[in-house]
């Protein structure tokens, strides 16, 4: 009995020991007390005591004394790291290092620290910033025909492509020493999303010269002549920059680009024997390219003459080259699913530009990958997610209005379950990608260049953006198949694709960047070992991968107790800084996040390098550490706004939502690993109970999807910064005007559809039933007139437009 209770308090004290990730010599001093306790209890012999104490002694002297580690135990580690690890190439190396990691490297660590992400201020607006989205935004917005630009124009019309240059929307981020406006990362956010509400091509133009392109990348590493020069112009509209990175070999492996430029001496603009570049590319899908005035382009370079040094093959870099320069030739255009912002090829043969030309100059020679890689954060943070947080926003502010006021079976649409339904995923998937896009601006706004994050936001908010759009498009029926000034949602449902398709298709940000760039980059230890394994100097060496090492085993026997006790626990003894509704998710989160890190370090070691190529599993990786970084934002969304009662079955929903697919994602996982062996284990760790989170039940979708069927203060929250018209003229106007109508006619609908007690309504005329109804004291004349302005109001609302047969 007592060596029983002995193996039992030894069990509970080292896997206290190991929850808390005690030190090294804090395990040493435990064990040494329980052999202690041992000997004291168990009285053995002599001999037996020095039998155990002098290997206990020996192994604890090798582990603790740092130099006799790394001589014993760490040097042949290193060795047999280096000849399994898997071949890097300088590109992949180079994307992997790329930018900065936030929160989500907190994820991977397995016990997340909540109270930096609770405490990290929301980002806010500045007065300048609101006056701009007052002012020339709102202006601008009013001013935009969508249906004009897309089925007449094809463009945007001169008037407007002349007001987004004199207001300076291509310059928000350049800063105002150079002529821009030095806007934040939350109102270059705003600026776009508001935009898309009104207009899907207004929106991809203002937002590209804001993104990956000439101007972000001069920012952040041009010389200060170029910055001087370019920047002013950029910000003026007096040059129309677009950035050409894809090409017809070169999609989403962009770094295989044929594009070449060589070193070599030639003339520009009337100087001879002048040190450039000699370039041929050709490149497509390039935004903003047939108007462009200036041309950012991505290339190999070689320097076979060793004109700039020594080496021959100089890497990607990344030179500005004038439209006007001989030998460009910029195609026509892209028809892009019938969207009609400016977008089309572009080639170049023996154009020739000084070494000046690139951007950063001579000294950024062959920087351009990680230029790049580090430049994505813009787009992947803010432009594309901005967008659909945008669809989804309109969509709910505008379809939930629009099932509430149309009815069928004398019921507004609303109310039945199927379209009630697909209501809650509209009003919390918007919740969902809205929070996420937020959380990650403020951390873009404190200087950080979130590599991993971004990639999950872009990836995550176009593909649940998606969704919001189709669902309405399905409650829309008719309406939203039926092009015409009065759809809101149909160039939306076609603008997807292209948000999902651009700065990295989403299958290959889901299957390699998300869980192969955050393995490497979020993990604590991961990229020292790596660092280590390449590390020429061997004293140095040593000592970065005797570190890493050794803390990644602590590290993963600390992850195995914690995900074991937090799921037997249910994590709810888990102390999180939080009280209130989010409290449970927040402790949810956190008991997920030590079984993704136990999984995910688990998966690296029986797989190796082949888990870079099973990308089944490294995507379901990727959506567990993607769920868990939304189901983040959705609690510090609910915590900045203080709380409120309204938003619950909204933030219930899309937490329950993210812990659902964190879940789906593990068992995935987990059927398909290929050691069973592991598998089994595992799965008895992270699902000792089996799996806790089912999708959201009805009684909460009720909840969620009755926030956008009427005005309230939950709906302002959800669809704040959509542009909203008052001329009645605008369909979305229309909308806002008929819904409060027809809820306040809605009692006195039902008492004049009892009246009718089932007789026909001819051709819908109720006006004889209505007089009927007065006659009888159904209604009195007030009532009436409410009816018949609601009646009125919808038959606006549930128009679609038609066109003389000619036009076809």
């Amino acid at each position: 009995m007592a060596t029983a209770l002995l193996i039992v308090a030894a069990l509970v004290v080292g896997g206290v020991l190991a929850y808390h990730r005690a030190p090294l010599l804090v395990w040493t001093a435990a064990i040494s007390a329980g052999l202690l306790t041992l000997y004291v209890f168990l009285s053995p012999s002599r001999n037996v005591a020095i039998g155990i104490a002098v290997p206990v002694i020996a192994v604890a002297l090798l582990l603790n004394v740092a130099w006799l580690r790394r001589w014993v135990v760490g040097a042949p580690l290193l060795a047999m790291f280096r000849r399994v690890m898997p071949a890097m190439s300088s590109t992949e190396r180079e994307a992997l290092e790329a930018g900065t990691v936030w929160w989500e490297a907190e994820l991977f660590g397995g016990k997340p620290n909540w109270r930096r992400l609770i405490d990290a201020p929301e980002p806010q607006l500045t007065e300048e910033e609101k006056a701009f989205l007052a002012g020339p935004v709102e202006e601008l917005c009013r001013r935009l025909d969508e249906w004009d630009i897309m089925h007449t124009r094809r463009d945007l019309p001169p008037d407007i492509w002349q007001f987004i240059k004199e207001q300076r929307f291509f310059g928000l981020i350049i800063p105002k020493a150079y002529g821009g406006l030095g806007f934040s990362a939350r109102a270059h956010s705003e600026v776009v999303m508001k935009l898309a509400t009104r207009s899907t091509t207004c929106a991809a133009t203002v937002m590209v010269p804001n993104s990956l392109g000439p101007g972000e990348l001069l920012l952040h590493y041009g010389t200060e002549e170029q910055k001087r020069f370019y920047l002013p112009r950029l910000a003026k509209g007096e040059e129309v920059p677009c950035f050409g990175l894809t090409g017809p070999e070169a999609g989403s492996d962009a770094s295989a680009t044929p594009d070449s430029g060589v070193v070599c001496r030639g003339e520009w603009r009337g100087e001879k024997d002048v040190l450039g570049i000699r370039l041929n590319w050709e490149k497509r899908y390039i935004t903003l390219g047939p108007v462009a005035t200036l041309l950012g382009i991505a290339f190999k370079l070689y320097d076979p003459d060793h004109l700039l040094g020594a080496k021959t093959d100089l890497g990607i870099t990344l030179a500005l080259i004038p439209r006007d320069t001989p030998g460009v030739r910029v195609g026509e255009r892209h028809d892009t699913l019938g969207l009609s912002f400016q977008n089309g090829p572009n080639w170049g043969t023996d154009v020739f530009v000084p070494i000046s030309q690139v951007i950063g100059g001579a000294e950024r020679v062959g920087q351009g990958w990680r230029m790049l890689m580090e430049s994505l954060a813009a787009g992947r943070s803010i432009s594309l997610p901005s967008l659909s947080v945008a669809h989804g926003k309109l969509a709910c502010r505008a379809t939930g209005a629009y099932a509430r006021i149309r009815k069928q079976f004398h019921l507004a649409i609303g109310r039945f379950e199927g379209v009630e339904e697909a209501l809650a995923r509209m009003a919390g998937f918007t919740y969902l990608i809205d929070a996420a896009r937020i959380m990650t601006i403020s951390a873009v706004d404190t200087g950080e260049k979130p590599a991993v994050a971004s990639a999950i936001l872009k990836y995550q908010c176009t593909e649940h953006g998606r969704r919001v759009v189709i669902d309405a498009m399905d409650i829309q029926g008719g309406s939203g198949i039926c092009l015409g000034p009065r759809n809101l949602h149909a160039n939306n449902y076609a603008a997807t694709p292209i948000s999902i398709t651009v700065e990295g298709a989403n299958i290959l940000t889901r299957t390699l960047i998300i869980f192969g760039q955050g393995a490497v980059r979020c993990h604590p230890y991961v990229y020292s070992e790596l660092r280590a394994a390449t590390e020429t100097d061997a004293k140095r060496a040593a000592a970065v991968f005797d570190r890493a090492i050794f803390g990644h085993i602590g590290f993963v026997i600390s992850n195995f107790a914690r995900a074991l006790w937090l799921g037997l626990t249910s994590a709810r003894l888990v102390r999180v800084p939080l009280s209130g509704p989010a409290r449970r998710f927040c402790q949810h989160a956190t008991r997920f996040s030590a079984a993704f890190a136990l999984t995910s370090d688990l998966a690296m070691l029986t797989l190796g390098g082949a888990l870079k190529r099973r990308e089944a599993l490294s995507g379901r990786l990727a959506d567990a550490l993607s769920f868990l970084y939304l189901v983040s934002s959705v609690i510090k969304r609910f915590e900045d706004q203080g709380r409120p009662q309204e938003d619950v079955p909204l933030m219930k929903w899309a937490a329950i939502h993210s812990l659902h697919e964190v879940e789906r994602a593990l068992d995935g996982l987990l059927r398909n690993f290929p050691n069973r062996v592991v598998a089994w284990i595992l799965r008895r760790v992270v699902f000792p109970f089996g799996r806790h989170f089912a999708a959201p039940n009805d009684r909460l979708g009720h909840l969620a999807a009755q926030v956008i069927l009427a005005p309230g203060t939950a709906r302002e929250r959800l669809t704040r910064g959509v542009f909203v018209p008052t001329d009645t003229d605008q369909a979305l106007a229309r909308i806002e005007d008929a819904l409060p109508k027809v809820i306040v006619a809605e009692p006195h609908e039902r008492k004049l559809q009892r009246f009718a007690a089932g007789r026909a309504v001819m051709g819908g005329n109720w006006e004889p039933l209505i007089n009927e109804a007065i006659a009888a004291g159904v209604l009195t004349t007030p009532e009436a007139e409410l009816v018949r302005a609601a009646q009125m109001a919808r038959r606006g609302v549930i128009e679609v437009d038609s066109f003389p047969a000619d036009r076809f």
